[in-house]
């Protein structure tokens, strides 16, 4: 019998059966899909993730405070970056003493109200030097940067986000006017090239800066003790060179802050490129145990083929029977029944599949997510589907071929 025959066939008998057909793939239909739409939660998560401490800025560290005491010495902690310990002071020994670097950019911050011909906007202000822009991967798209001689006289201009320009003056053309920070006037001299939202939705360019003498004095005010900062921005020149800087700031500013050996640091280096890969690995684990649960449904749909395709061979045992007496092989009916259980599995994975797919994107547009299909998804969940009717539709064949046929005439 040529294979085409047996295709024949084999169709013929789903056909025959239609809501048997449909019920038997419904479990390899929930599995697949259930598969990809679980792979595709943890890709978009780690695209947010991506996109988020990518924003940030490349080859760079965040140096911060440690955690303040409580009043009067005490032990209890206010948490990690509430202490003052930075100072303007440690980031120029930083440029000065390490070698490697592309930007050294010293900041403060806070929120603030800002004013300008009418229009009313609430945003953080953050008090920053040129250096900023190379440090954090900024752009100016018109105007252009205070330069360091405003800087260090903290001159009052600033450099706004697209969106503080379109919430204060519409499409007018920003460069030149004045706002006002809570109650300090400022001269725009620039606007930043837009970034959109982060991974985690933060607009990145609902934003002023300015110099950062003058946001801490007239800005930030209490909040900021004398010449302290509250984040210093290091870029490394390669991404290669960011563990080597990352060891010697950390040396550097133990020396400078009198820490002793084996004292804790009053400070945090944190490096981007370390905790984008602890996140990724950590996401990474949870998208593939979210897909092993899913998998499981894959199991259960194949219980469910090898079940019915059981039940058809009691119901159509004449039919074999009839079969082998006109000079049918065992083998012949063998391969048609296996062939039946992987064209039902093989149908279901692709409607799974599609519902996959429909779901995933249905869900990274409720939840705001990226979008994200594995290249992956689709040979793994269609060959993984075939191998489920194979195996689970082995043992009905084999009991099929097994029969005897003149029982199974005899059979009603």
């Amino acid at each position: 019998m040529k294979p085409i025959d047996l295709l024949r066939f084999a169709a013929g008998a789903i056909i025959a059966h239609p809501m048997r057909s449909a019920l038997t793939s419904l479990g390899v239909v929930i599995g697949v899909a259930a598969v990809v739409m679980m792979t595709s939660i943890g890709l978009g998560a780690q695209q947010m993730v991506t996109s988020s401490i990518g924003g940030l800025g490349s080859n760079m560290l965040i140096v911060s405070p440690g955690a303040s005491r409580g009043a009067g010495g005490g032990f209890v902690s206010q948490g990690a970056g509430t202490g003052q310990s930075l100072s303007d002071d440690d980031a120029v020994a930083i440029g000065a003493q390490i070698e490697n670097l592309a930007a050294v950019a010293p900041t403060v911050r806070g929120g603030a109200q800002l004013s300008a011909e009418g229009a009313n906007w609430n945003t953080r202000v953050e008090g920053v030097t040129p250096d900023y822009l190379l440090a954090r991967d900024l752009t100016i798209e018109s105007g252009r940067m205070f330069d360091n001689r405003e800087a260090r006289q903290g001159r009052k201009v600033a450099v706004i986000g697209k969106t503080v320009a379109s919430e204060l003056f519409g499409e007018a053309d920003p460069v030149g006017r004045r706002l006002r920070v809570g109650s300090v006037p400022f001269e725009i001299v620039g606007v930043l090239a837009s970034k959109g939202q982060s991974g985690f939705g933060q607009d990145q360019d609902d934003v002023v800066l300015a110099p950062l003498q003058a946001v801490r004095s007239r800005i930030v005010g209490r909040r900021v003790r004398g010449d302290n900062v509250q984040t210093i921005y290091v870029k490394a020149a390669t991404a290669e060179d960011l563990e080597q800087v990352q060891e010697e700031v950390t040396n550097l500013l133990r020396e400078r802050h009198r820490i002793r050996p084996g004292g804790d640091d009053d400070f945090n280096v944190q490096n981007m490129a370390s905790i984008m890969a602890a996140m990724t690995a950590t996401i990474k684990t949870f998208t593939g145990l979210l897909a092993a649960v899913a998998a499981v449904s894959l199991l259960v749909g194949g219980i469910g083929i090898m079940n019915i395709m059981l039940v058809a061979v009691t119901e159509r045992t004449r039919e074999i029977g009839l079969r082998m007496a006109v000079g049918a092989q065992r083998s012949w009916v063998l391969f048609q029944f296996a062939l039946e259980a992987v064209v039902l599995s093989f149908a279901g994975g692709v409607i799974g599949l599609l519902i996959g797919v429909g779901g995933a994107l249905l869900m990274a547009t409720l939840a705001g997510w990226p979008m994200a299909i594995a290249s992956w998804a689709a040979p793994v969940a269609l060959g993984f589907s075939m191998l489920v009717g194979l195996v689970f539709g082995a043992y009905p064949a084999w009991r099929a071929a097994q029969l005897d046929p003149i029982e199974a005439l005899r059979r009603e």
